[in-house]
């Protein structure tokens, strides 16, 4: 295959999940009191947000590469 094919493939599976998924989530761990041997910690579960313009870009951008790769190979 060629390499524009294999990126433009790359970039549409990139697109899909970011549509599906819409952001990226995660926890922190943070120490909050520590006094002898009470310890006591708080989570916060942040949310990095993917805006759906990234993934219908990176959607139409694989779709380019992947009409311009077999344009190309043939």
């Amino acid at each position: 295959m060629k390499t524009t094919m294999i990126a433009g493939i790359i970039l549409v599976v990139i697109g899909v999940i970011s549509l599906g998924y819409q952001g990226i989530s995660y926890t922190t761990r943070s120490k909050g009191v520590d006094v002898g041997p009470v310890h006591i910690s708080r989570e916060e579960h942040k949310t990095i947000p993917l805006p759906p313009i990234l993934g219908g870009f990176a959607l139409a951008g694989g779709i380019l590469l992947m009409i311009a790769g077999g344009k190309r190979g043939t």
